[in-house]
């Protein structure tokens, strides 16, 4: 009698153990599906983040800012481009002739009294070159210069232009609203003591324009594979702390110096123009915001930035 007793209760013993494995189980699954949506989340995030921050043209291979800060560095224009041109540099990720390598750029100097245009340029093959940007300089008295770089419109769409800058704190009267307290200011840089200014302002400075072309290369020059853009995008980013991209131009007399001398190639210049107007005509979609910026004369005044996104309509990378 306790025999048949025992087997009913050992049973039931059994059914719930069987319960509850199956329980941890459900429970194990669900917290590791739980744990593998929670990684994916931001990389998907981190994913559209990426693709919304390329515009699909070339120009998003080739940092203004970053170009600006090499450019702070250099000693002189020849440093400048092997800085342009070593491996791995952050700034520049090009590869406009599709050929597989990043391309090597040129420095070549033009110059009038002082005023020079200082361009980037890169020879897509044997007859073409295309630029990239022009660093457009000059003096503005004894011991102060202005600049700017100007990224050339067959690759970023339209020129864009980018400048360094400092910020200082001012104060508001709130005469025409609440006072506000301190405020950060923008302010246009002199940039009379970067050694590469310095270099091109000495007594003895002979225009340099770069010895190198389409298939001869310096022997320190190793070419090297272009990095994805989510790996690019992230090396360039602490440039945007100093550099900053504006719509108005300052260097005024340097762009008739830089003018004639201009060369695009028509496989870069198709591209950029298939890749803007798109098969139904889109356009790039500009996007503006303001910012206070002070003049050299020491006026505070708004200035407007204009960024750049290729429209979806259009072939090529968005």
């Amino acid at each position: 009698m306790i025999s048949d007793r025992k087997q009913p209760t050992a049973k039931i013993l059994f059914l719930h153990l069987k319960s509850l494995l199956h329980t941890m189980k459900t429970t194990l699954f669900l917290t590791v599906m739980l744990v593998m949506a929670v990684g994916i989340a931001p990389l998907s995030l981190r994913a559209q983040d990426i693709a919304s921050d390329s515009t699909g043209l070339d120009g998003d291979h080739f940092s203004l800012e970053g170009a600006l800060a090499f450019f702070k560095k250099a000693e002189s224009l020849e440093d400048f481009e092997k800085m342009l041109n070593k491996e791995n540099n952050e700034v520049n990720n090009l590869d406009l002739n599709e050929d597989g390598d990043v391309d090597y750029i040129r420095v070549v100097d033009h110059m009038e009294g002082d005023v020079h245009a200082i361009v980037l340029q890169v020879p897509v093959n044997g007859s073409e070159s295309q630029d990239v940007a022009v660093i457009e300089l000059e003096k503005d008295g004894p011991e102060s210069a202005i600049l700017q770089i100007i990224g050339d419109e067959d690759l970023y769409g339209e020129s864009k232009i980018a400048e360094p800058f400092e910020e200082e704190t001012t104060k508001t009267n709130g005469r025409n609203g609440p006072a506000m307290g301190n405020m950060p200011v923008r302010i246009v840089v002199n940039v009379w003591l970067w050694p590469s200014v310095r270099f091109v302002y000495r007594p003895a400075y002979r225009v340099y324009v770069s010895p190198w072309r389409w298939g001869v290369y310096p022997t320190w020059y190793r070419p090297f594979r272009p990095r994805p853009w989510g790996v690019y995008r992230v090396g360039i980013r602490p440039y945007r702390a100093h550099y900053t991209v504006v719509s108005t131009r300052r260097v005024v007399r340097a762009r008739p110096v830089y003018a004639p001398h201009r060369a695009h190639a028509t496989v870069v210049h198709t591209r950029t123009t298939t890749k803007v107007k798109g098969p139904r005509g889109g356009t790039v979609k500009k996007t503006t915001t303001s910012t206070t910026v002070r003049g050299k004369h020491g006026g505070v005044k708004k200035q407007k930035t204009t960024t750049t996104k290729a429209r979806r309509g259009g072939r090529g990378r968005h």
